[in-house]
């Protein structure tokens, strides 16, 4: 045997890609608690991308890339005029979803919004539906959206419970094209072959680096990068179903997978990782654990882990107001998550780098009482030099207790703790928030909340009669599991 050649025996796929194909096609979505759920997440994430349609920084990537593009039985983006091929119409909804950073998250070794991954599913549930109605056939319903919903968080969050792609400086939207290429090319009817062989190009595709989101470089094109992930993976689930090959040893190949090129260094001292590290690992097996522990943005729209720090500073707002020229410092205890990915100073240059700065999501409700999407806008910031002077007051402190419950599966905390420190050397009582309203700790209190959050956003884009009949609609489970996709679609149309 030639030493320079390689063993061109082809392996069986890595076990990761299987048990994702497996999952999708065997595992039946029973729980009532996860339906109910995806429901509600259903409605805020729908919710999230017509509050992002105010905005002419999101609506500026909309529409078709050749103007006057006609598809038939495309797929309808919320809220427009749109119809589009699915994978354009899922890069839009992905990004209308994302931009305010409103939508829900999962919060574990690796950050994510799961909730990204439905803009391949609507994208391609309106297209599939219209598909099957021109041929006399029936329509997909909205249960099968809602179950898809609830494979696609769980694969992108049991992936990411113990397995951190910030720490290889990857973008956590590599989950995004993951679970949508998995849960997609089951919807367009895959089988297991063609499944796996979608997964694998996911994989291969490698990541966006995380550069966009941290300091000095954080911008909008974390607004849209799970747009653009959702779109890359409806593009493979069709390439899969045309016929395409998979790469079965995508993570596993010796020195040209995955493991091997993204995951075997940490990005900080790029020093290689223990070898048991360089692969992922798993502390369970796919099921609907994270439909039902997800993470609701309700109170604000503000990166989350600053979440329970901007309620905290509300609850301080009517303390310190007044007061503001006369506050020393600011000591802010919190998780290490926190510091790591939205603690920063200097100059803010974007409404993208505001909302991802814990100084300034405590800043504003501090000064202004609450904290809203229009706060991190350039006129607004310009307009109010108060924030920056607090922002430079801070002290960022973290709490080992905070840190270690943030990790824990039974608690999953998120806390933050504030007090304020005037000249005169008095100071507020320290508040303590460890789970933010949208935590399922807190679901009963959220729910209802996530609901008027839901009609406010709906009236930002519909007049009064629509938005009721679509408000009553998602408050009905039984009703809205057994409405044709295509039929729910047009609610959402602006002629």
């Amino acid at each position: 045997m030639n030493s320079n050649a390689d063993v061109n025996n082809r392996p069986d796929y890595d076990h990761v890609i299987q048990d994702i194909a497996d999952y999708v096609l065997n595992y039946t979505v029973t729980s009532e608690e996860a339906l109910d759920t995806a429901r509600n997440c259903l409605m805020d994430t729908l919710g999230c991308g017509l509050l992002a349609l105010r905005f002419p920084e999101c609506t500026k990537h909309l529409g078709p890339i050749v103007q006057g593009t006609v598809v038939p039985n495309g797929a309808r983006v919320p809220g427009t005029s749109l119809t589009l091929d699915p994978v354009k119409a899922a890069w839009d909804i992905g990004c209308m979803i994302r931009w305010l950073d409103y939508n829900d998250t999962w919060l574990a070794a690796e950050w994510g919004h799961p909730s990204d991954n439905l803009g391949a599913i609507l994208a391609v549930a309106d297209h599939l539906s219209q598909v099957r109605l021109s041929r006399g056939e029936p329509p997909l319903i909205m249960r099968e959206v809602l179950e898809t919903m609830v494979m696609a968080h769980e694969i992108q969050g049991v992936i990411a419970i113990e397995n951190a792609f910030n720490r290889v400086g990857l973008c956590h939207v590599l989950l995004v094209r993951v679970a949508s290429s998995a849960v997609i090319t089951k919807m367009m009817g895959g089988n297991r072959e063609q499944i796996m062989a979608a997964v694998s190009q996911a994989w291969v595709d490698g990541s966006a680096l995380r550069t966009y989101r941290h300091a000095p470089n954080a911008g909008s094109r974390k607004s849209w990068a799970a747009g653009d992930a959702t779109s890359r993976a409806v593009r493979l689930a069709d390439m899969s179903m045309r016929g395409e090959m998979g790469i079965p040893s995508a993570l596993t190949a010796e020195q040209w997978g995955f493991y091997d090129v993204s995951f075997s260094k940490t990005n900080k001292d790029q020093a290689l990782k223990p070898e048991a590290q360089r692969q992922f690992s798993f502390s369970q097996d796919y099921g609907s654990y994270v439909m039902e522990n997800i993470l609701f943005k309700i109170s604000f729209p503000a990166e989350f882990h600053a979440q329970t720090a901007a309620e905290a500073a509300v609850i301080l707002y009517p303390q310190v107001s007044a007061c503001l020229k006369d506050i020393e410092k600011i000591v802010v205890r919190t998780h290490e998550s926190a510091i790591r990915i939205i603690s920063k100073t200097g100059t803010l240059a974007n409404a993208a780098d505001r909302d991802h700065c814990l100084q300034y999501m405590i800043a504003v409700p501090l000064a202004f009482g609450n904290l809203t999407a229009d706060h991190y806008e350039d006129n607004f910031h310009n307009a109010h030099p108060i924030i920056d002077e607090l922002r430079d007051k801070m002290e960022i402190v973290e709490d080992k207790r905070f840190t270690i419950e943030y990790l824990e599966a039974d608690k999953r905390s998120i806390a933050n703790a504030i007090q304020v420190f005037f000249k005169d050397g008095s100071s507020t009582e320290e508040v303590v928030v460890e789970y933010p309203v949208g935590h399922r700790l807190r679901r009963k209190e959220g729910i209802p909340l996530l609901e008027q959050k839901f009609k406010s956003n709906l009236a930002s884009r519909f007049p009064s009669q629509q938005c009721q009949k679509i408000s009553t609609l998602c408050k009905d489970q039984g009703t809205l599991e057994v409405t044709p996709v295509n039929l729910f679609m047009d609610l959402f149309v602006i002629s």
